[in-house]
């Protein structure tokens, strides 16, 4: 088509979109902020509902885009971004211009800091740590407390940064639970007589398998959940974490000294997605993600002529919906291009 794309952002979506233009015969420049790809992908150890390998998804999306001839930019972000006639003029942090007939803005999402969330004490108290930093102990296959004892009791609190009004997030990241209850499966099979509570306030399945995975947890597994908010978190004078926590099914508080407690955290516009937006006055929507034309039939679609959103750049999405949208991008840059002739 003898046309010029740029996609940002080389994660999972940015990784499908960049590898199937390069198919379709466009030029692609693909920009990464970080010295590496893959986005979030990288730091998960198994993925849900049926545990793949990380790993897995990595190599499909290292291979879809190693095929093709693909320009990866890595370490770089975006200084200037506008539009002029018919292009858009670009220009890195490391002062290489790019041209191009259409841009993807594929820029992820952050997790939630969690530290934000005070009451649950992260950074405060050793024990109390992200579903990130426990993905990371089951890649080193060593779950543990801070003085390296292996815990008995973990807690894990769903909701955080997710459907709060106090941190400004009144939607649903809708991964979180799935999360918690795939990785309450994997503390049971790494420490078999360990015991796992999660504390939640819907269980929201809404995934092909992810009610199986819910009832496996339960049912095989043995894992308690406990409908109920944790108000807040303490420590004892040996570090263990305390929580207070009224169970709502039953109308009672409880009071819980737990080993370990994982904060199950919920999805942000990423620092990337921000600046996109303030650079080239993209629109963000009521959930703080970029604005897409229309909800129903133009999630792709940009508020600015030839810019299209791959991913979670526009909302919170697991990985296969999150693919599906990158390639439903790409169906929607190829017919831009093409309506706007060689």
């Amino acid at each position: 088509m003898n046309k010029h794309v740029v996609v940002i952002g080389a994660g999972v979506a940015g990784l499908e979109a960049a590898g199937r233009l390069s198919r379709a015969g466009i030029d692609v420049t693909l920009l990464e902020m970080k010295k590496t790809t893959g986005g979030h992908v990288v730091d998960w150890y198994k993925l849900f509902p049926d545990r793949k390998y990380s790993a897995e998804v990595k190599k499909y999306l290292d291979e879809l885009t190693l095929i093709d001839k693909i320009n990866l930019l890595t370490d770089t972000s975006i200084a200037k971004f506008h539009r002029n006639h018919k292009h858009f003029n670009i220009i890195t942090n490391s002062g290489v211009e790019l041209q191009a007939d259409a841009v993807v803005i594929a820029t992820g999402f952050d997790l939630f800091n969690s530290s934000r969330k005070e009451e649950y004490g992260y950074r405060i108290y050793d024990n109390v740590i992200t579903s990130a930093d426990l993905e990371k102990m089951f890649r080193l296959g060593n779950i543990k407390m801070a003085d390296g004892s292996v815990p008995k009791k973990v807690g894990m609190v769903h909701c955080v940064g997710s459907r709060d009004e106090k941190v400004g997030n009144l939607y649903c990241s809708k991964l979180c639970c799935v999360t918690a209850v795939k990785q309450a499966i994997e503390i049971k099979e790494h420490i078999s007589d360990s015991k796992v509570f999660c504390f939640y306030m819907d269980m929201r399945m809404g995934g092909a398998y992810y009610e199986e995975l819910y009832r496996e947890a339960q049912e095989e597994w043995g894992v308690t959940f406990i409908r109920g908010k944790v108000s807040e978190a303490g420590e004892s004078i040996d570090h263990k974490i305390i929580v207070k926590v009224e169970d709502t099914l039953t109308g009672r508080p409880l009071k819980m000294e737990l080993d370990l407690l994982v904060l199950m955290a919920g999805m942000e516009m990423s620092r990337g997605g921000k600046n996109m937006a303030d650079l080239g006055k993209l629109k963000i929507g009521e959930n703080g993600f970029l604005e897409s034309a229309d909800h129903h039939f133009g999630s792709n679609i940009g508020n600015i002529e030839g810019v299209f959103y791959a991913g979670t750049c526009i909302a919170p999405m697991n990985i296969t919906d999150t693919i599906s949208h990158a390639r439903s991008a790409v169906t929607e840059v190829t017919a831009y291009l093409k309506s706007k002739g060689n």
